[in-house]
């Protein structure tokens, strides 16, 4: 293990060593010859041969030159370190490049490359993550690890899947009604600020009246099974409650919380994330729902339904085909022209 642990550090000291040579010339030689050697042992080691070298003993010697003089009889117990911390140096560098390739393959494959909590990950998309329970001691952290390892392989095929509309029993709220236009999924979250940003920019875009989105409200929830926003649960029970009624006014709803501000000029997102109750959210709604021209017997008619174990089924069957299906790590996420897009939806 010493002569494997001593390539490594040498070819980490290599990138400095490279720029010296710059200037100095010799060092880069020197340096390249015991860097050769190194790479000789390591190759015989890969091939299972003996080290013949000498190169481990050449590393431990120079190591111990000034011990042996001063304290002899530090030469043994510091040889077993030596051995221990070379061992260490190669187990935490084949980690090292095996957790880079994992994250690699991630961010291919799932679009983040951290599968556990998607946001952490600055390479990715920015999304709203559904996150994972965090490991809670280093047995659950090592299961963890392998685990990730199968939910990225189990998710390469997807990156070959036919994403269209029709391919998934989603539930959900038709903006546009006219079937000569191009069929989207939109998968969105009311308390998620990335939501109402991409929403935004779909509106101003006029995406609305260009394509036929058919709208899917999700309740991210936490690894301890609450809402990951204060009131969404509630809000996507209405959308989809009042919907039956008319999808114009769940629509006009869903706009309110994302684009519209209250007297006070804070954005209804916010009051529903921060402020609200769930009382005081129900009634918002309910008296958004009068104001949007629904009678009193229709509010509470939609009140019931809201509430009932239909709604409630009909959620799990989304998050389901959502998280199991179509494999989605973060909101917001896009099915359009048979692709996956997730994170913040941008002009073409």
């Amino acid at each position: 293990m010493v002569c494997v642990a001593a390539f490594i550090i040498l070819a980490i000291m290599g990138v400095f060593v490279a720029i010296l040579s710059i200037f100095k010339r010799d060092i880069g030689k020197r340096y390249w010859k015991i860097f050769k050697k190194a790479w000789g042992c390591v190759g015989k080691k890969v091939r299972l041969q003996k080290c013949e070298t000498g190169f481990k003993e050449d590393v431990k010697n120079t190591i111990m030159s000034r011990v042996i003089i001063k304290h002899p009889t530090w030469v043994k117990p510091l040889s077993v370190v030596i051995e221990v911390v070379s061992v260490i140096i190669v187990v935490v560098a084949v980690w090292s490049i095996l957790t880079a390739i994992k994250s690699l393959l991630a961010l291919w494959a799932l679009g983040t490359c951290n599968v556990t909590t998607p946001s952490a990950c600055t390479l990715g998309a920015e999304v709203c993550s559904i996150d994972e329970s965090e490991p809670q001691n280093i047995f659950e952290s090592t299961g963890r690890w392998f685990t990730e390892w199968g939910e990225i392989f189990a998710a390469v095929p997807d990156k070959f899947r036919d994403y269209s509309a029709d391919n998934f029993d989603l539930s959900y709220i038709t903006t546009n009604n006219d079937d000569t236009l191009p069929v989207v999924v939109d998968i969105v979250d009311p308390g998620c600020i990335v939501c109402k940003r991409s929403y935004t920019s779909q509106k101003h875009a006029s995406y609305f009246e260009s394509n036929q989105v058919r709208l899917v409200p999700f309740v991210i929830m936490t690894p301890d099974g609450t809402p990951k926003f204060k009131n969404s649960e509630i809000i996507v029970r209405y959308l989809y409650a009042t919907s039956e009624k008319s999808s114009d006014i769940a629509i006009k709803v869903l706009e309110r919380i994302f684009l519209e501000n209250d007297t006070e000029g804070a954005t209804y997102q916010n009051r529903f994330n921060e402020d609200y109750s769930a009382e005081v959210a129900e009634a918002t709604l309910t008296s958004w729902l009068k104001e949007f021209g629904l009678t009193t017997e229709d509010i509470d008619t939609i009140k019931t339904r809201a509430h009932s174990e239909d709604i409630t089924n009909l959620i799990n069957k989304n998050r389901r085909i959502v998280e199991d299906e179509i494999h989605v790590r973060g909101i917001p996420t896009t099915l359009e022209n048979g692709t996956k897009q997730t994170g913040l939806w941008q002009a073409k």
